[in-house]
């Protein structure tokens, strides 16, 4: 069924939609996650060290982060629905071939491949969204979106756990292909089409280009450092990156469509929303990456109990998740955000301070805290983004979205492995003082929101 309606899908055809949506969605986004808490034992299988075996992960996240809005700006001309179901195809059958690597390398440019079917699914994910739901409930399709993408990036270790219990790691990725097939077949049946293509907009290779190799020198540049490549190499990266960056902005702002929307980044509060998410996604990233080594390392669990201690974090932000999504009708988003922050960045210095041998209690309070106020900060943050941008460039601010997100998390993994090799076993420690640091930093960022107003009306 693939009619295109003006006001949304009827209901029961609306349910099938959003369903196939959130299959989607909730796999590509925990897949940015679930490596991590079989991390060490995916390293130690493949004879790769700890800081190397940073690319199981980085490399999902790279590629997604270098593709996305390119492919928001294809799903725009194309059609969302046609961009989505490639994605789920792509994301599905290079899952498996992440499943049967036999070392480092192939697993890397598995996860590369991956990467790029999840950007497929992420980049119109919310103009799919758009359409599925009437106007009267597009909010209420906004904020289950917005928690599906929350609960799934910290979901990761509690899903990981639930797998490893009864399989070994390969199956984290394998898990994924039937997933995929069923979103797939119920897209078929229920996804719709965008009726046309936005009047007048071609696809612009060149600022494609531009914008995937201005983030990947970008990450490239950083991971590189982090993991005490050649300086020379790196200043080379770096001097590539300002170069191209200046004439990709150029680019840019002579465009109508601009694939980096440099148009939003002017409207004062989407562009203190977007600094805070990049803040809050590396804190939490760089917990995600560096716990499960401490956890497993220096305390001696296992790859499932390090799953199951991380799990009250998803938890908790599942909790507070809807209640923050209703605060910010009454409060301003600013403040939750910074209230949620300071709650966050709380949580990663306790979990900083934690004892030699702490007892599974003092471990879990501490999750608990760090899940929580993640969970207020989030929902408010993400309706920002995309009420303050005008209704004709919710696209952009999706896209955007969806980049500082994954730019935030790509840069909390690099920065694990910088932590490591400046402090060897005492690396975790350091990421999260780090984490907790950068949970601050976003915390002042968002209370500079308050000075603006919550919501921006603009003009379709």
């Amino acid at each position: 069924m693939t009619t295109t309606v003006n006001d949304g899908l009827p209901a029961p055809q609306r349910y099938g939609a959003i369903l196939t949506i959130a299959l989607g969605i909730t796999v590509s986004v925990l897949d940015g996650a679930i490596a991590n808490v079989a991390l060490p034992t995916i390293a130690q299988d493949l004879n790769a060290s700890p800081a190397s075996s940073i690319w199981i992960v980085n490399a999902y996240q790279l590629a997604i982060t270098v593709s996305l809005l390119s492919l928001a700006s294809l799903g725009e001309i194309f059609g969302y629905r046609r961009i989505y179901m490639i994605g789920l195809v792509v994301f599905s059958f290079t899952s498996l071939a992440c499943a049967l690597s036999d070392s480092l390398p192939t697993l890397t440019l598995a996860r590369v491949l991956q990467g790029l079917g999840a950007a497929c699914i992420m980049s119109v994910n919310t103009a799919m969204v758009r359409i599925i739901y009437p106007q009267r409930y597009l909010g209420r399709g906004m904020g289950i979106n917005a928690l599906i993408v929350a609960v799934s990036s910290a979901a990761g270790p509690t899903v990981a756990a639930a797998i490893l219990s009864v399989a070994n790691w390969p199956w984290l990725f394998a898990i994924n292909l039937p997933i995929g097939l069923l979103a797939f077949f119920m897209g078929l049946k229920y996804l719709p089409a965008n009726s046309v293509k936005t009047a007048g907009q071609k696809f612009d290779f060149i600022s494609s280009v531009m914008n995937a190799l201005t983030f990947g020198l970008l990450i490239s540049a950083m991971s590189g450092y982090a993991q005490g490549q050649d300086h020379r190499l790196i200043l080379a990266e770096v001097v590539g990156l300002l170069v191209i960056g200046w004439f990709f902005v150029r680019r840019q702002l002579n465009k109508s469509s601009p694939l980096l929307p440099v148009d939003l980044l002017r409207i004062p509060i989407f562009s203190l929303s977007i600094g805070t998410s990049m803040c809050s996604f590396a804190a939490q990233m760089l917990a995600f990456v560096s716990l499960p080594f401490f956890l497993q390392n220096t305390l001696g669990l296992d790859a499932v109990s390090t799953g199951l201690l991380l799990t009250p974090w998803p938890l908790a932000t599942m909790v507070m998740a809807p209640i923050s999504g209703r605060l910010v009708e009454r409060y301003h988003a600013g403040m939750l955000g910074g209230i949620g922050l300071v709650v966050f960045s709380l949580g990663l210095y306790s979990l900083a301070l934690l004892p030699d041998h702490p007892s599974y209690l003092n471990i879990i309070w501490r999750m608990i805290i760090c899940g929580a106020g993640f969970g207020l900060f989030q929902s408010p943050n993400n309706h920002t983004i995309v009420s303050s941008a005008p209704r004709s460039r919710s696209g952009g601010a999706s896209g955007m979205l969806g980049t500082a997100r994954l730019l935030g998390q790509t840069t909390g993994a690099a920065m694990v492995a910088l932590m490591f090799n400046l402090f060897g076993v005492h690396g975790t420690h350091a990421s999260l003082i780090l984490a907790g640091s950068l949970a601050l930093g976003g915390a002042f960022i968002s209370l500079l929101r308050m000075t603006q107003k919550s919501v921006i009306q603009q003009k379709s």
